[in-house]
């Protein structure tokens, strides 16, 4: 029988989460009921709040004596980040489940963000029909719209706690009337693509299929490389082809597909064997024309479509991508290959193309040359454009040499 962790504001909402209790408890599900609110719940939890600020190194009551609500939701949310992962390794629920307007969203949100990927985790939130990607993250959590406030049981309200409900009991038990996997697990490869890098890392992940990997695509669009980073770091993968690195140009020229600071640093700490290039690093990108910055005007643009505007990149800011696409290669504890494309790293970076920019790519090849450590990452110049077929199967080549040797 599976067990579904029910976490809220039981002070303010108890009724609302007996009710989904009961619901969950007549599909055949057990229910571990979390107290997140500050205040005493309607009934009796299976785990306190008191506990919860526990977790977090704090004594609950001294807050609530001391009349900071604010400083008493944070501790709790602390605590159910800490608290939520521990319950699950322990084996004490299958899945999560909640409802909440702004402040018990974000509360619970970041304990759902915390468990791994394939745990089922519901979110039903009056926060769900705008961005919700604060509360998302790089997680695999459903936000599903609660319509009308949580507070209170009515018509519409009971129609979205049910769905919610079943929603659960599907994600719980849908496996089990899906036919028995027969071919053998398939190692992993992580691959970043973009537009502009679909050639290149189409005809790669064809070859490593054929080979008998398993290929797992990141569009470089941000939210792509953060979670690609992620679950480098949860151990998904045997090898990392990441030959799109252009969400750097967001991350240091200001464009709106930035990944973090973050980014190329999981697979050079975790030791997992990687080719990585300069895919795409010929562009930052901007949204329509009248959103781009005065600073920029008189650039090199391209109108990708409607919603995206390309700007080339310049030599200042190749400098700049060098120097920070190699402090990051440089942390590499297992094997890496950096592969040079000195005809061009994009589609459109090509002669006679829109960002075709020789001396562009030079100031940033010369940099990596420079800064790269030879004794840690091995520098491979290729004499072709990124999307030429010779480059990938170099790339690919490279790499199951070292997965299969690591």
């Amino acid at each position: 029988m599976n067990t579904v962790a029910l976490a809220g504001t039981f002070d303010t909402k108890g009724k609302e989460f007996l009710y989904v209790k009961k619901l969950l408890e007549a599909l055949g599900m057990r229910t571990l009921t979390i107290h997140t609110g500050v205040f005493e719940s309607e009934f009796e939890p299976d785990v306190t709040n008191e506990s919860v600020a526990k977790a977090a190194g704090y004594d609950l009551r001294a807050i609530v004596e001391k009349r900071d609500r604010s400083l008493a939701t944070k501790v709790l949310a602390d605590g159910m980040e800490k608290l939520i992962p521990e319950l699950y390794r322990e084996g004490k629920f299958d899945g999560i489940l909640s409802f909440g307007g702004s402040g018990g969203t974000a509360l619970v949100t970041a304990a759902m963000r915390a468990l791994p990927l394939g745990v089922p985790k519901i979110m039903v939130s009056t926060m769900a029909s705008g961005n919700v990607s604060a509360y998302v993250g790089t997680s695999d959590l459903i936000m599903m719209p609660s319509i009308v406030d949580i507070a209170g049981i009515n018509k519409i309200s009971e129609m979205v706690f049910t769905n919610a409900a079943m929603a659960m009991y599907g994600m719980l038990h849908g496996k089990e009337m899906l036919p028995a996997e027969e071919e053998a697990e398939k190692p992993l490869v992580a691959a970043t693509m973009f537009g502009v890098t679909t050639p290149c890392v189409t005809r790669a992940k064809d070859k490593l299929e054929k080979n008998g990997y398993e290929v797992v695509v990141f569009h470089a669009t941000g939210t792509g490389g953060k979670t690609m980073e992620k679950l480098i770091r949860n151990g998904f993968f045997k090898g990392v082809l990441d030959l799109t690195t252009t969400e750097w140009c967001d991350e240091i020229v200001g464009g709106i597909l930035a990944a973090g600071e973050h980014r190329s640093e999981a697979a050079a700490d975790c030791g997992i064997p990687q080719v990585v290039s300069t895919g795409a690093m010929d562009m930052v990108n901007f949204g329509q024309p009248d959103t781009i910055p005065e600073k920029f005007r008189g650039r090199n643009f391209y109108r990708h479509n409607p919603d995206v505007t390309l700007m080339r990149t310049n030599a200042e800011e190749n400098k700049e991508l060098g120097n920070r696409l190699a402090e990051k290669l440089n942390r590499a504890s297992g094997k890496t290959v950096l592969c040079i494309p000195l005809k061009g790293v994009s589609e459109i970076d090509a002669e006679g193309k829109a960002f075709y920019g020789p001396c562009e790519d030079q100031i940033l090849f010369k940099t990596l040359e420079e800064k790269v450590d030879s004794s840690v990452v091995e520098i491979k110049k290729l004499n072709y454009n990124i999307n030429d077929p010779q480059f990938a199967d170099y790339a690919v080549d490279r790499l199951m040499e070292m997965m299969q040797t690591s």
